[in-house]
């Protein structure tokens, strides 16, 4: 199926929400991406128009969310992108959704520190060359 991969770069406009739902953990916030064009004009750069994304982030990208992201940080989203089209109360509404594969700090405009999560089995997230060998049976 051909999905439509978008990578987005503005700042995290929402609280993240985080929920534990029976599928996995999933967070959500949304993302405002403001364009900037030179005014030639009056020699200034300028905010043009803003979009508003709903990004999702679902597993452990949505848990990482919840204890990284906060309003203001900009961030580089990556994921695939769904544009609904609905009528609710008598209005026509269209929004856009982006389900994350992944999303990072953008570090052109500042400095992040990374903390990697670590895991409660290492044997799940270790390669098998790392680990130590199993002692062999006796006998």
């Amino acid at each position: 199926m051909n999905e439509t991969l978008v990578t987005v770069v503005g700042n995290v406009a929402t609280t993240p929400v985080f929920r534990e739902l029976p599928s996995g953990p999933v967070a959500r916030f949304r993302l405002a991406v403001t364009a900037r064009y030179y005014d030639a004009v009056q020699n200034v750069w300028a905010d043009g128009h803003t979009n508003f994304f709903t990004v999702w982030a679902r597993r452990t990208l949505g848990s990482n969310v919840q204890g990284s992201l906060t309003i203001g940080e900009p961030v580089i989203v990556q994921g695939k992108l769904k544009v609904r089209d609905e009528e609710r109360g008598g209005q026509h509404w269209t929004s856009a959704d982006i389900d994350a594969i992944t999303i990072g700090h953008d570090l052109s405009r500042g400095t992040a520190a990374f903390r990697r999560v670590l895991k409660a089995n290492a044997a799940l997230t270790e390669p098998a060359a790392a680990r130590e060998p199993e002692p062999e049976p006796v006998g």
